[in-house]
């Protein structure tokens, strides 16, 4: 889910997202290319997480990622060159978090591993039960989702499965028309639950429209999660 095909186009531009903006060489825009630091106090030591991960491993994938996009936006400003995450397309940009924090994890969960399967599901395996740790549709593991809502969530198919979202707030490249100021980069959130398919709506589409075929995460789902939260910065 964390992108992939499966990735939502749910950061297209919406009125009540968050919003902040991009001009590379002032000094707002320097300022912004250091991420805001994960807070080690704003976890919650008594959320339930499968597999043997824990809060340390989570929190230390979050901050590897900082470490990147901090480097990389660093640099890009050297140059003159809008951050990263004010020139990919959103949805882009969200699967490219999603995917950093799934190969991330379990360098520092043992008991985990990446689904080495081309879009399997889910996205991280519990370490061993699947042959070469690939598997098209597992049922041990969980799957990752990056977004920058804190609620809606959506994803091509319905499935039984541990879901984790983490929510960002960052640029996207529609903010420098709009003349928002830039803000850096910042995990807002992380929540956890094991959906059913009960925890989820299908939602189809008309003969005349393109877009892609979703599932919703409902209120129970949702409920399900923000009650075992991992990680809230929200303010």
């Amino acid at each position: 889910m964390a992108g992939k095909k499966k990735a939502k186009a749910e950061d297209e531009a919406s009125p009540t997202a968050e919003r902040i903006a991009v001009s590379p060489n002032d000094e707002q825009e320097k300022v912004a290319c250091n991420p805001m630091p994960v807070k080690r106090d704003k976890f919650n030591e008594a959320a339930v997480i499968p597999y043997g991960c824990s809060i340390d491993s989570i929190y230390q994938a979050m901050n590897e990622f900082l470490g990147f996009i901090g480097f990389i936006n660093a640099h890009l400003n050297t140059k003159g060159i809008q951050r990263f995450e004010s020139m990919l397309m959103p949805a882009s940009f969200s699967s490219m978090v999603g995917e950093f924090l799934i190969t991330t994890i379990p360098k520092y969960c043992p008991t985990l591993a990446k689904n080495q399967y081309h879009n399997g599901h889910p996205d991280l395996l519990l370490k061993g039960r699947y042959p070469a740790e690939s598997v098209q549709h597992g049922t041990e593991g969980i799957e990752i989702k990056a977004s920058r809502y804190s609620r809606g969530w959506q994803g091509h198919n319905a499935e039984e499965c541990w879901l984790m979202v983490i929510v960002f707030t960052s640029n996207r490249p529609a903010d420098t028309a709009q003349n928002v100021p830039p803000l850096p980069f910042r995990f807002k959130s992380v929540f956890l639950g094991r959906l059913t398919l009960a925890d989820w709506s299908f939602s189809g589409r008309s003969s005349q429209s393109r877009r892609t075929i979703t599932a919703s995460v409902t209120k129970t789902g949702f409920e399900k999660m923000t009650a075992n939260w991992i990680y809230r910065d929200e303010g």
